[in-house]
Formats: C-alpha cells, sequence, structure tokens
C-alpha cells in the first residue's frame, strides 16, 4: 500500500524539482557506495514523483506516491514524513493526502453511533456551546443547561478556552450538568450529550479522560491541534474512553492559513481527524462569522463522512441559515450555535426552539421570509441576525 500526497506550488517555484527533492529528502535520502550493498532495501523506502499538472491560475501540483513502510500507521509519522523539514524550505502547501482505507485510527462512535445514543435518526442534530466561555460557576453551566436541555438541545460543549479553572473545575462542571442531565432523561426519556473539555499535561491526559468517562461523561472535547493527534488516537483507542470525541479546530489557521505554505484545511480537518479517531469535528461554515473557502468546507465533509465522522460547520451558525447549512449537508450534520443560541433575544431555550421551528419549516416546504413567519422564536432570531 501506498499514500499519495499533493503539493501546490506557485508559478515561480520549480515543482517538478521541489517534488523529487520532497521524494527523497523526506525518505531514505541519497547514499553513498559505502551503502551499494542496502541499494536494495534502501530503494523500497524511497518516494516517487507520479504526476505534475498545471492549473489554470498557473500555479503547479505535484503528486507524490510515498510507501506506507516508512510510518507507523500514525499521525505524526506521517505529518513529520510527507511535510517535516521541508515545511520550512519556502513556497509549497500540502494540498490532499490520500490514505489507504485501514491507515490510522477509526471513529470509534461516529454518526450512527451518535445517532444511536441521542435515538434521533431522521434530521440534522442541534448543538449549542456554553456562553460566556469563561467566568461562569459550575452551577451556572448546569442552570443554562437545564434551560437548553429541555427546549430539546441535543448535544452540548465547552467553549474550547474552558480550561480545568478554579472558577468552574472540570469535575465540578460535570457533577452539577450530570445531574441535570439525568433529570432531563426521567423527565423526557431523551438523552442529550455534554463535551467536556478535556485538558492538562501529556501525561495527564489520558488519566483525566477516563476519569470523566467513569463519572459520567457521555461525550468530551479536545483541542487535536494544540494537544496533539498522538492524545486524540490514545482516546478514540481506549476502551475505557467509550465515548464520543468532539474534535475542536483551535490552532488550525496558524497550520492552514497560508496561501502558499503549510496544509489545506482539507487536510488538516478532513483527511489528518478522519484517520486519527474523531468523531465528530468542528470547523469554519463558509456562511459564518470566519472567512472559510466553501470548496475546502466540502472537502471536509465528504472526507469526514466517508469515515463516519459527523461533520460539525460552526462559527456564526444562525436559524436563519439553516436553509443553506441543509442545502449543502442534507440531514447528515450538526447545528452548532453559540451565540446562535445563547444570545437569542428571547433567551438560550428560544434560540433552541428556533432551530427546531427552521427546520421544521424546511420540511413543510414553508418561507423563511420574516413576513410570512408567525410571532415566534424564529423570527425573532432572523429579525435579530438575518
Amino acid at each position: 500500500m501506498t499514500i499519495i500526497v499533493d503539493y501546490r506550488f506557485p508559478p515561480a517555484i520549480n515543482a517538478e524539482k521541489q517534488a523529487k527533492t520532497i521524494a527523497i529528502g523526506q525518505t531514505a535520502g541519497t547514499w553513498s557506495d559505502r551503502h551499494s550493498h542496502r541499494q536494495e532495501q534502501l530503494q523500497q523506502h524511497l518516494a516517487e514523483v507520479v504526476g505534475i499538472r498545471e492549473e489554470a491560475d498557473g500555479y503547479k501540483v505535484a503528486r507524490v506516491r510515498f510507501p506506507d513502510i516508512n510510518v507507523e500507521n500514525d499521525i505524526a509519522s506521517l505529518l513529520t514524513m510527507i511535510f517535516g523539514k521541508y515545511s520550512m524550505a519556502g513556497a509549497g502547501k500540502v494540498v490532499g493526502v490520500y490514505l489507504p482505507e485501514n491507515y490510522g485510527t477509526k471513529a470509534k462512535v461516529g454518526i450512527t453511533g451518535i445517532r444511536q445514543r441521542l435515538g434521533v435518526y431522521d434530521r440534522p442534530l442541534v448543538m449549542a456551546i456554553f456562553k460566556p466561555a469563561l467566568g461562569l460557576s459550575a452551577q451556572d453551566h448546569a442552570d443554562i443547561l437545564r434551560e437548553v436541555a429541555f427546549a430539546g438541545l441535543d448535544v452540548i460543549k465547552d467553549d474550547e478556552i474552558m480550561a480545568d479553572l478554579p472558577v468552574a473545575p472540570t469535575h465540578e462542571r460535570l457533577d452539577c450538568c450530570r445531574r441535570v442531565l439525568e433529570e432531563v432523561r426521567q423527565q423526557t426519556g431523551r438523552n442529550v450529550l455534554y463535551a467536556v473539555n478535556v485538558t492538562g499535561k501529556a501525561d495527564e491526559l489520558q488519566r483525566k479522560a477516563r476519569l470523566l468517562v467513569k463519572h459520567g461523561a457521555n461525550a468530551l472535547l479536545l483541542n487535536v491541534l494544540t494537544y496533539g493527534f498522538s492524545v486524540l488516537e490514545a482516546l478514540a483507542s481506549d476502551p475505557a474512553i467509550d465515548v464520543p470525541i468532539f474534535a475542536h479546530p483551535a490552532f488550525a489557521g496558524a497550520m492552514c492559513a497560508g496561501t502558499d505554505t503549510g496544509l489545506a484545511y482539507s487536510v488538516v480537518l478532513g483527511t489528518m481527524m478522519a484517520h486519527a479517531g474523531a468523531d465528530a469535528v468542528l470547523y469554519p461554515a463558509a456562511y459564518g462569522s470566519l472567512p472559510f473557502d466553501p470548496q475546502e468546507e466540502g472537502k471536509i465533509r465528504d472526507i469526514l463522512r466517508d469515515r463516519n465522522v459527523f461533520p460539525v460547520p460552526s462559527a456564526g451558525i444562525r436559524p436563519g441559515i439553516v436553509p443553506q447549512v441543509l442545502g449543502d449537508y442534507g440531514r447528515n450534520v450538526i447545528l452548532n450555535a453559540g451565540t446562535g443560541i445563547m444570545d437569542h433575544p428571547w433567551g438560550p431555550a428560544s434560540g433552541v426552539r428556533a432551530f427546531f421551528e427552521a427546520l421544521e419549516r424546511i420540511e413543510a416546504g414553508e418561507s423563511f421570509d420574516p413576513a410570512n413567519l408567525p410571532e415566534g422564536a424564529l423570527k425573532q432570531a432572523i429579525l435579530e441576525w438575518g
């Protein structure tokens, strides 16, 4: 089996030369006659340039094929091989990585498992984020959760900035919120997922994640790019951590935003996340509050769903754009809203209801024109945010 990687170079760069440099320099390198007796073995580790195509803007994309015997079936050794030190060589961006189906770690729960745990199979899921991000007590989190959960919410997550802080220690947040989740289940028969943010030093993270699950956490949130793909792989491979892991894209811009350097968002938030064991992946929506390429968004969506991973377009999701989201995604999507729920003019519960009203109107084929909307949570949301 082999690993295929596409590198994109600006017009001024000799793409063929750079691709050959990558194929040799990122694998076995060159060798002298002193190692001629190892020639056959060394050549097995070399990559090869298999094609170069020119795009309409003059950029060239070089395709390099790497032998999988050079890596350890994980993301860290893969990234080191395909880009490693070459990432510091100048202009050149990884825009596509194509891995064998069995490479890496598969989602343990994924789309099918998350739907089974919630008992929701026929519609998008609705997800919220605790806001404000910092400064709330553990009991404040529980009070917010009670309001939105009884309004019908499917999933809620910590803000990615919320670490294990004295103002609301992680285990206290979980204890307070777990009681609410049980209350909701007993009174409504519904399950709601709370993705607790797992933070800490590398030697603590897996132990902390296990303890959270042992104490009732039914989902976890991980800032994968700041803590490392190896942490995600370890959590996803641990039998004791039998809950979905929501992967947050924090820090992705530092790796992906450069026009001619770094890696494409679809590589980092799509391919790498999908082969590292994430069950759901958050990323910006092109029509949200962060600038994002709709083509990259579409690639991420398709890569994730091909591996049974839930796509979670985020950042600026609000009830008024639900028709556009469903037009792009269909039903297999999680609608993740922070401000779009928590800052609703009538309160967070109405923010949740606005999303469900939006889903109902789409199902019925009804207009979203404010003039045609009945008084209610959805109309207020559209008047507020469009």
